[in-house]
């Protein structure tokens, strides 16, 4: 996906980007390069592959979400930044905490984040499963981009999502992952309000982005072993 086709595929979700923010991505696509070659943040380094499946891909949440609002959005897991410095980009307006477990990524991000000059964003070393026992209500959207399943992933981010917020999760293919899951969602006060199925543009690869509402205060939280909480593969 070159240049031309990226702006013009956005087009078609309704994000237009200006000269800026194109230079942002560029400047962003050479850092994680850079980086890459330091420590393990990414197998995807040609740049075209980069624009679809990972900075096109982050704002497929633009099909869901309205991402114009000041809202405040917490990334789990956001690696190299997907989609929460893509998001940030785009969307100046929003409000993003980033969070991985790995302090040489979050060295990384805050190195993107200053040389790009981005603002109200953070990249906060720690695990979900800590930092949401803290941080209690707090965020209008958490995502998380190939990151675990489904339900590891809903008990450990539902305590910071605010009542009447929503946990988006960024997936391939999800039909596995909602067998039997309505009882678990149940007790964590969660109802799924949407799954979103839909191909990338070229390569046509399956990916879902599936929307859990929150709709009560979470009295309970039930803790998973941290070695089942990994990067997946898209």
């Amino acid at each position: 996906m070159n240049i031309e086709v990226f702006s013009s595929e956005l087009e078609k979700l309704g994000i237009i980007l200006n000269e800026e923010q194109l230079k942002q991505l560029e400047l962003f696509y050479e850092l994680l390069i850079e980086w890459n070659e330091k420590i393990n943040l990414t197998g995807i380094t040609v740049k075209e592959d980069v624009y679809l499946k990972h900075f096109y891909d982050s704002l497929t949440l633009y099909r869901d979400i309205d991402l114009n609002k000041n809202v405040s959005i917490c990334d789990v897991g956001t690696g190299a930044g997907f989609p929460g410095i893509v998001l940030k980009i785009v969307f100046p307006n929003l409000k993003i905490t980033l969070i991985d477990s790995l302090n040489k990524r979050i060295i990384y991000l805050n190195d993107v984040i200053t040389k790009l000059g981005l603002k109200d964003i953070e990249a906060i070393h720690t695990r979900m499963e800590d930092f949401s026992k803290i941080n209690v209500e707090k965020y209008d959207y958490i995502t998380a981009r190939a990151v675990s399943n489904l339900r590891v992933l809903s008990e450990i981010c539902v305590k910071s999502v605010k009542i009447n917020g929503y946990l988006v999760f960024m997936k391939g293919n999800i039909d596995e992952e909602l067998d039997n899951i309505d009882s678990c969602l149940n007790k964590l006060g969660l109802s799924i309000e949407k799954i979103d199925r839909f191909n990338l543009p070229i390569e046509n690869s399956n990916r879902s982005i599936i929307m859990l509402k929150k709709n009560k205060k979470t009295l309970d939280i039930y803790p998973r072993s941290v070695d089942k909480i990994k990067k997946l593969p898209l």
